[in-house]
């Protein structure tokens, strides 16, 4: 994996020139979240996700841009793409997977004071509305938990490459179960003072929402503050949370379309506090008794982070603080997260 990130983060810029319009530019996403980058090996402690952004579209239905079946879908599905004048529409498709595993890697038995060993694969299918300054979001995640997941498979996989001795719990990790959840997240420009001829600018994006399922019920509010030159006209640098996926070109005068020759580069500040029903990963199997440890209501990340621009290429590493999850958590956790998005 970490030489798949090397890879295309040397050959996408060369793959052509960055795309004329928003209107005419898919945009491809890579993340990649781990806490080596932490030096620690416990609790969420991988993730990737691949994500495809259709260019901006007038509607869901007749838009030509998507395929005559998958438009034929949309008149289907109504709800979620209500006919609003003067917003720009977007469709995304996510496919990826998370794993989390408690502390003590040579346990064999079940350590009740930890959290479970779990992994969920999964899919996402996305709305995106939006105008220059707001977005929203509307999405679907359906996936599997337990062995189902390959959580243990992928695990194994990364640390035979690194040479790692590998966790010896997972024949406790929590059974197969489909998960299912419902997402709605929106975001505002609260300041755009972004200049398009590249000179130092600064933004500030809220966001609010929450989500309902078996696999995570929660409302959260946060934001990020960015600052450097050439920023990206897109909604921020996301993780791999839900409702993520904003870094699609905004406008014609994104740098990504406008200024492929020249480098942009930008600090940021996030932060996401989230106040939780419910969570299939700490609380356990939603029908089947299974391990479980009792959650924290309240939980917050933060992270500080650069990210640069050229060539239709955007790329960010941030380092994500979380604060503790579950009773009798030792502490807080870090990770790294790592983006590589493309526009073409």
């Amino acid at each position: 994996m970490y030489r798949l990130i090397i890879i295309l983060s040397l050959l996408l810029p060369s793959l052509g020139t960055a795309a004329k319009s928003p209107e005419d530019s898919w945009t491809f996403n890579l993340y990649f979240e781990n806490d080596l980058f932490a030096e620690s090996d416990q609790n969420y402690t991988n993730g990737v996700r691949l994500s495809w952004i259709s260019p901006d579209l007038t509607d869901y239905i007749e838009d030509p841009a998507l395929p005559a079946w998958l438009r034929s879908i949309n008149k289907r599905l109504t709800f979620f793409h209500p006919s609003t004048e003067g917003l720009q529409r977007n469709l995304v498709f996510s496919i990826g997977q998370t794993i989390y595993t408690p502390e003590d890697i040579d346990a064999t038995e079940t350590v009740k004071d930890d959290r479970p060993y779990a992994g969920w694969l999964f899919a996402r299918f996305a709305y995106h509305s939006k105008s220059e300054l707001q977005l929203d979001t509307i999405e679907i995640n359906i996936g599997v938990v337990g062995p189902a997941s390959l959580g243990e498979n992928s695990q194994d996989f990364i640390h035979d490459l690194r040479g790692f001795d590998k966790f010896q719990g997972w024949d406790n990790q929590l059974d197969n179960e489909l998960g299912l959840q419902l997402v709605y997240e929106h975001k505002q420009k609260y300041i755009n003072n972004t200049p398009h001829d590249g000179s130092f600018g600064v933004d500030f994006i809220g966001h609010a929402g929450g989500a309902i399922g078996n696999v995570g019920s929660y409302i959260n509010i946060g934001g990020e503050l960015r600052w450097g030159w050439l920023i990206p006209n897109d909604f921020g640098s996301s993780a791999i949370r839900p409702g993520g996926d904003n870094s699609a070109p905004g406008s014609s005068w994104d740098p990504r379309i406008n200024a492929p020759g020249k480098i942009g580069l930008h600090f940021f500040v996030t932060f996401d506090v989230r106040v939780i029903a419910n969570s299939l990963f700490l609380e356990g199997n939603t029908f089947e008794d299974s391990h479980s440890v009792n959650v924290k209501h309240l939980v917050g990340d933060t992270a500080v982070g650069l990210s640069t621009v050229f060539k239709g290429v955007k790329i960010s590493f941030a380092r994500v603080f979380r604060s503790k999850e579950f009773e009798h958590q030792d502490g807080s956790h870090s990770y790294g997260s790592f983006s590589l998005s493309y526009s073409f």
